[in-house]
This record gives structure tokens, sequence and C-alpha cells, in this order.
């Protein structure tokens, strides 16, 4: 009995190289760690802090935010201030129980943000909430 030890070269490679594909995963890796902080950037807003329980959610809310220089934006699109109800019913189509979370920079008027959410009660809006940072210990 003779054993062939030796393979021939006209044979198939019956080996999965798994170089390539281990090559290919730490690329994805490292794009994936880089893109996911990008991912949640929206208006630069520097919230006040509360110690309030923050409330259940049931569907996406939108987002009013206010910044320091008084602009307003929707979500993250840029909006008049005359055009602030047109666009949130636009976005919300129609729906005034739908739920608007108002982010207000701490150095802006108080005022300027409860004049607001006062039109915003006033078009017909019930579920309107203010967002504030946790309260950190100092």
């Amino acid at each position: 009995m003779a054993f062939k030890l030796k393979r021939s070269y006209n044979e198939p490679i019956s080996e999965i190289n798994v170089t390539p594909f281990v090559d290919v995963m730490l690329v994805l890796l490292i794009i994936f760690m880089v893109t996911a902080p990008l991912l949640t950037v929206g208006v630069q807003v520097d919230l006040p802090e509360s110690s309030a329980d923050s409330l259940p959610e049931e569907q996406e809310p939108l987002t009013l935010t206010i910044n320091s220089k008084g602009e307003i934006f929707i979500q993250e699109s840029k909006v008049e201030y005359d055009n602030i109800i047109p666009k949130i019913l636009a976005v919300s189509k129609n729906r005034t129980d739908t739920r608007i979370y108002v982010r207000g920079d701490k150095t802006i008027n108080y005022g300027r943000v409860l004049e607001i959410m006062g039109m915003l009660s006033g078009s017909g809006f019930t579920k309107v909430a203010l967002i504030s940072e946790p309260y950190k210990e100092r």
C-alpha cells in the first residue's frame, strides 16, 4: 500500500483564507467608531439643569430648539419666528397630540421660551414640555 503524501499542484485548495475577511471587519469597525459620534450632532445648546424625572416616550417627539443667539430650530432646520406653527403643523401632519420638546439655552430670556410655548399651546398642541440637563452634584 502506497499513500500519496504530496499534493498535486492541479488540485484545488480546500482551506478558507480568513485574513481578508478580518481586514475588512477591522476597517469597518474603525469606520463605525469614527462616524457614530457624528450621528448625534444637533444644534448646540447649553441646557439648564433639573432634578425632575424624565417623561416616558411612546413615539418620536418633535424638538424645538432656541439657541443662545435666539435662533429657532425645528429638529435641526432653522425656522423664522413667523413660520414656527405652519412648520410644526406640516412636520406633525396636522396632529396636535404630537409631543413637542422645547430646548432653550440657559443664557436666553426665559420669556422668549414661554412665548414660544404659549404660541404652541394656543395653536392646539397639548403635549409641550421643556428639556433640561439632569442635575449634577458640584
